[in-house]
């Protein structure tokens, strides 16, 4: 692959719309995103795949089990997913997640004062059945 010698890079403002997580168990997934987070199912297709939003957009993350179901995570050491970011508008609002993450049982991998934003790290291990983590972030 050649590097790129572009004089014109992507316009700034550019962002990224959604996520598709491939799971193992969609319910699973459904119980962290909606049960744990607060997200709302806008879409559902049986048992195989759903869309979950905030706000009422379309969808934020789409979860299926079309080549996944019952799989396992990713052995170390080979390429896919490594993180997820979900965008808090506020400090309050990221405590918030913090809160339903304690009073679901759910571990936290650490946290962390970047400066520009602050950030919560959850193991991917769940819901994402991925090596990496779910990122909980402050971007104001």
């Amino acid at each position: 692959m050649s590097s790129n010698n572009s004089t014109h890079p992507i316009d700034a403002g550019v962002r990224i719309g959604h996520v598709h997580l491939k799971v193992a168990n969609l319910e699973r997934a459904l119980q962290f995103y909606c049960g744990v987070l607060g997200f709302e199912i806008t879409q559902r297709y049986g048992t195989q795949a759903a869309f979950v939003s905030a706000g009422g957009y379309h969808h934020h993350i789409g979860l299926n089990t079309w080549e996944s179901q019952g799989g396992s995570p990713p052995p170390a050491g080979t390429t896919g997913l490594y993180h997820v970011a979900i965008l808090y508008p506020t400090r309050a609002a990221l405590a918030d997640a913090l809160r339903r993450l304690v009073a679901a049982g759910i571990s936290l991998d650490g946290a962390s004062d970047h400066g520009a934003s602050e950030a919560l790290y959850r193991p991917g291990d769940v819901p994402a059945d991925s090596r990496g983590h779910v990122h909980f972030a402050l971007f104001p």
